[in-house]
């Protein structure tokens, strides 16, 4: 890539940035690590923030009388983070239904597209339809069950159903009870207008729309369940756990390589990939037995090419492969839903995930709370209220931790860092003590994060 096509792009990423702010009406401090694409979009914002306040005249961030803006009281920070920071994280398997609809469906404008089943074809096959199903804001139960684990996720949806089961049932004895054809609405609109079946009418809609959303998750709970069956996606993610927990294995990684199951050659690069990083002292003779391994199993060797000079002009650090700790996962032995369910869950194990934060909110962590740290340490600050920029990580002493935060990730973000760190914000004690808002550049699945650094191992070669 040429350095105007570099400058092109960060240019624009910090065009974005500052109409974020504009449009929030508030001018923050600005933290980013040093020597990385992330500290010159910082720089930049920065430069432009200044160039704007000094116009007075047409400042975009001096408020009229009554326009206060929701950061009047205290600036917001803006941590902007290069993707370099934690490279195993967009690569992980993961368990919540958001994270897991990305990773596995494709999840994209809030918009899945799955295969159902549509029968026998003529010739004796199985028919195959797609359906889109929309995910949004007016959709309670996406509302509340997106960050939960898979298995939370399958048995809301049960009890759902078993709630719609029963209020259906209600209805159909009223109309009974009433001498009313079952399938006659209207009748019942124009019945007497009793008390109670003046509810019954009331709850119709709400039951309608019940039996959608249940209708819509179902199909989506099934679509991702089958990928989990199929590809073992719940070992896989139990295994990257522990290994980014340092927690022992009960099987080694090679053994799980050379296993010639139905997962993908796409799961086992992750996997190892995570090994890799996650691995202090890993020798070249035994990094080149895994090569092999990955190469007689159908995998694509470059994203591990890349990978490896990444690893060899990092720092790697033990602070930095434990960063990791705290993860993991225990397995509840009890059965995942009643008798009767529209799922088939066996084989599938019911995994609870070990609250931990990643990488990315440790830092946001660190940061918003001021806390004194080896890894934050250095990070540039900047105030672009201030008439001159002093290099360096310096801060004022007497500021207070921040209560809101922009966390912005240059090279590609993913729902998992997402959703810890919106577990992060509501473990924060009272609600809306702590506000982060996430973005990045890109919002990658494992798959496509994996074709990019393919596409930079490649170049290597």
């Amino acid at each position: 890539m040429k350095d105007t096509d570099m400058d092109a792009i960060m240019d624009n990423i910090v065009d974005s940035l500052f109409c974020v702010f504009a449009t929030l009406g508030a001018v923050p401090i600005i933290r980013s690590p040093r020597g990385n694409a992330a500290e010159m979009v910082a720089e930049k914002l920065d430069k432009k923030l200044r160039e704007n306040l000094r116009d007075t005249r047409n400042s975009l961030f001096i408020m009229e009388a009554g326009q206060a803006s929701h950061y009047s009281f205290q600036r917001p920070l803006l941590i902007v983070l290069d993707r370099n920071v934690d490279m195993a994280t967009p690569l992980h398997h993961t368990w919540t239904y958001q994270a897991l609809a990305h990773d596995v469906l494709d999840l994209s404008l809030n918009r899945v597209v799955v295969e159902e089943n549509a029968g026998r074809s003529p010739s004796g096959g199985t028919k195959v339809k797609t359906r889109a199903c929309n995910l949004d804001a007016t959709d309670k139960f996406w509302i509340g069950h997106k960050g939960s684990p898979f298995p939370t996720v399958v048995e809301a949806i049960q009890v759902e159903l078993e709630e719609y089961k029963s209020s259906e049932e209600e209805v159909k004895k009223l109309k009974a009870s009433m001498g009313i054809d079952n399938d006659s609405d209207a009748a019942i609109m124009m019945s007497d207008n009793t008390a109670k079946l003046t509810s019954a009418v009331n709850t119709l809609p709400q039951l309608l729309e019940k039996k959608r959303l249940i209708d819509l998750h179902t199909t989506i709970a099934t679509a991702i369940l089958n990928h989990i069956k199929a590809r073992k996606l719940d070992t896989f993610f139990e295994v990257e756990e522990k290994v980014m927990g340092k927690v022992a294995l009960d099987k080694g990684i090679m053994e799980i390589i050379t296993d010639n199951d139905s997962s993908t050659p796409e799961d086992k690069m992750r996997l190892f990939i995570i090994y890799y990083i996650c691995s202090l002292n890993m020798s070249e003779v035994e990094l080149d037995r895994f090569s092999s391994a990955l190469q007689n199993a159908g995998c694509d060797l470059a994203p591990l090419a890349y990978i490896r000079r990444w690893k060899q002009y990092t720092r790697v650090t033990t602070n930095a492969t434990s960063q990791y700790m705290g993860s993991g996962t225990k397995t509840v032995f009890s059965k995942l839903v009643s008798q009767g369910s529209a799922f088939v869950m066996e084989g599938v194990k019911n995994l609870v995930v070990k609250k931990h934060n990643l990488p990315v909110t440790r830092i946001v962590d660190e940061l918003m709370e001021l806390k004194s740290s080896p890894e934050t340490e250095d990070y540039r600050h900047f105030d672009p209220k201030q008439l001159r920029q002093v290099d360096g990580a310096q801060q004022p002493r007497n500021r207070a931790p921040f209560h809101d935060a922009i966390v912005f990730v240059v090279g590609g973000g993913n729902y998992i860092e997402y959703q810890n760190l919106v577990d992060y914000a509501k473990s924060k004690g009272v609600q809306g003590s702590k506000r982060v808002i996430y973005g990045a550049t890109s919002l990658n699945n494992a798959k496509q994060f994996l074709k990019q650094l393919s596409l930079l191992g490649q170049e290597i070669h």
